[in-house]
């Protein structure tokens, strides 16, 4: 897996604080960046985080470039929803030497990664004839949801709360929990105020919602935030 932080809206956190700055002072537009230290910036910060008033953070957007991941991992990715999506297509792009993702699972099972590899290369054939018999974009409804895939996705800080809060969870599927890591990894150089707060509910809202699904391992996960 390959996730690279391609653009951000400059100064993320001085236009974040600027808006929550607006919302609490009668000056003007023109004014609103004066005088706005990174030191400020940080006390506009951690006093929206204080009130729960995060929509000014909805004003700062990261773009990421993902590869070397599966296509079950893209299809749980759009589901969040506020987000914007631009991935390989099957339809246009041909599929003949694809690559695919081997669950950690299977790899350390000799057996089962022989079937899984096997089953690989079956399918490969098999979308190597169908797309000398019907159109490409129905030859790739044989491919599977292992098949590599590639894209690139832009949220809000809001959203990407949201996002890491759900998916670094250790809950979370493996393959979308290590991209969640790798996210919060990247956001952290860029925005550390931002988001000293993220990462999964346990630590994001200090409580763990999963009831009696809970992983049981809530300290050493906040420890291992905390330390990232």
């Amino acid at each position: 897996m390959k996730v690279t932080l391609l653009a951000h809206t400059p100064e993320p956190e001085k236009i974040v604080a600027a808006a929550a700055r607006l919302c609490y002072s009668p000056d003007g537009i023109d004014v609103l960046l004066d005088g706005l230290t990174e030191e400020k910036s940080k006390r506009f910060l951690d006093k929206l985080v204080e009130m729960g008033h995060l929509s000014p953070i909805e004003h700062v957007s990261f773009t990421f470039a993902v590869e070397g991941v599966s296509r079950t991992l893209s299809h749980q990715m759009v589901r969040h929803r506020i987000g914007s999506y631009s991935q390989k297509s099957q339809r246009y792009v041909g599929e003949d030497a694809f690559d695919y993702i081997v669950p950690p699972s299977v790899a350390a099972n000799d057996e089962a990664q022989q079937i899984f590899v096997e089953q690989m290369e079956k399918i490969r054939t098999a979308y190597q004839t169908l797309r000398q018999l019907v159109h490409q974009e129905d030859a790739r409804y044989v491919l599977p949801n292992a098949c590599e895939t590639k894209f690139i996705f832009t949220m809000n800080a809001r959203s990407l709360h949201n996002f890491l809060k759900l998916r670094c969870c250790n809950r979370a599927q493996w393959e979308i929990r290590a991209l969640a890591e790798a996210v919060y990894a990247e956001v952290k150089k860029v925005a550390p105020t931002l988001f000293s707060s993220a990462g999964p509910a346990c630590v994001s809202e200090g409580t763990c919602p999963e009831g009696k699904m809970t992983c049981g391992q809530i300290a050493m996960v906040r420890d291992k935030y905390r330390n990232m």
